[in-house]
């Protein structure tokens, strides 16, 4: 008996080392010893780009100003009928504001009488030339007698000198009436020009909408008080078209020699989280500024808005498409910059052999071995590789990890492990 229960207390004695053995094994030597850590070569797309900000722009934007001076006394109707504001559909030649028309309408009165007084004396003008010439006539037939005639007993000197002077004087009263009619000529087309300025400065009281599009910005309301002086006062700005847009972005001097024309262009702006946009580079503007002696050049990206979503003046966050390489062998950066330690590198490799060619490291037993890649696009975060070494699905290193944190991974990755419930935030 007393045999027996030795047995059983040797026995508990061994399965409660082989626990705490066990226990220590795993809570203690876990945290302490250090094992590979490694990702899966696998296809994916890599794509560069070149990152910039810029801002939705309307593609055709139109400045309403007005040409003359005057009140606002009233808005024109939009396409649905109702009054003019933000947001309205205008058609070509609809009125969308009017000013007060009263001083023109009294200044087109004024230049209708002006011109009404300038024809008249014109029509005087001619009639006094027809009597000057009438005159003419008769002083050239007198003074035709008198040379026939010549100073004598019946033609006396004073009367001689008489007719040449009479004929002398009528040829220039058809020369003053002449010049009288050109005058008068003169002022009916100063009248008649000032005339047509009255009418377009009427005209211009009534503003209309140049093209087809939709109101972005009215500048003033009714009883505002326009003044126009130097330049014409802005009224209103129209898009002529938002099913068309453009995103102007600010390229740094250092990418904007990868940019060009046609090239295509993703982007993204906060009123739609987590959807992306797309478009192309349609021109370059050459008008660089600089800020704190950074060169900057404004692209301009076009892009369909036929659903509407993308609303003038979103800040946009544009991504230039510069390579890419669909479905290729791609692996993460930090495979080719992570380099293992003397001891870690397997027998038989010389690492002085490898040279300064990329490469990346496979587990072999305990140890690594190199396998060379040719690096064929980088997207900063993974590179498309070219390499007889690596196939789809081998595990190449990229640096080291604990124990326990490989477990926690592998634990966090296999779908079959239990997984603890999580809160629902909203």
């Amino acid at each position: 008996m007393v045999k027996k229960i030795v047995k059983l207390l040797i026995l508990a004695a061994v399965v409660a080392a082989a626990a705490f053995g066990a226990y220590k094994a795993f809570f203690e030597d876990d945290s302490e010893k250090m094992v590979f850590k490694t990702s899966p070569v696998e296809r994916r797309d890599i794509i560069l780009t070149v990152d910039a900000n810029g801002v939705v722009e309307p593609e055709d934007l139109v400045d309403v100003g007005a040409r003359v001076s005057g009140e606002i006394v009233a808005f024109g109707k939009d396409k649905s009928g109702n009054i003019i504001d933000y947001g309205s559909e205008i058609s070509e030649g609809d009125m969308i504001a009017l000013i007060d028309d009263e001083i023109p309408q009294s200044d087109l009165l004024q230049e209708k009488a002006r011109l009404a007084q300038a024809k008249a004396s014109q029509s005087q003008a001619k009639a006094n030339l027809l009597l000057a010439k009438a005159s003419l006539r008769q002083a050239e037939r007198d003074w035709a007698r008198a040379q026939r005639l010549g100073v004598s007993e019946a033609l006396s000197q004073a009367s001689y000198d008489t007719y040449e002077s009479a004929w002398e004087k009528a040829t220039a009263e058809v020369s003053v009436a002449e010049a009288q009619i050109l005058q008068a000529d003169a002022e009916v087309a100063q009248a008649e020009a000032s005339l047509k300025v009255a009418e377009r400065n009427l005209e211009y009281c009534f503003i209309k909408a140049p093209v087809n599009g939709i109101i972005i910005d009215r500048k003033v309301n009714i009883g505002q008080t326009v003044v126009s002086n130097m330049s014409a006062s802005s009224l209103f700005l129209v898009a002529k078209d938002l099913k068309r847009m453009e995103v102007w972005a600010t390229v740094n001097e250092a990418d904007i020699g990868s940019i060009r024309p046609g090239q295509p262009v993703t982007f993204t702006v906060e009123a739609f989280p987590g959807e992306t946009f797309v478009g192309h580079v349609g021109k370059i503007r050459l008008n660089a500024t600089m800020s704190q002696n950074v060169v900057t050049y404004v692209v301009e990206v076009v892009t369909d808005n036929s659903s509407g979503r993308l609303l003038p003046y979103l800040t946009a966050n544009v991504s230039f498409e510069v390579d890419r390489k669909d479905n290729a062998l791609a692996i993460p950066n930090s495979a080719m910059r992570w380099v293992p330690e003397v001891e870690q590198v397997a027998e038989g490799v010389d690492v002085e052999e490898l040279g300064d060619s990329h490469r990346v490291w496979i587990i072999d037993g305990e140890k690594v071995r190199p396998v060379k890649v040719s690096v064929v696009l980088d997207d900063g975060a993974f590179s498309a590789v070219e390499s007889e070494g690596l196939k789809e699905g081998m595990k190449i290193v990229t640096g080291m990890e604990s124990m326990a944190a490989a477990k926690q991974s592998e634990a966090s990755t296999n779908p079959f492990m239990p997984k603890m419930p999580q809160r629902r935030r909203r």
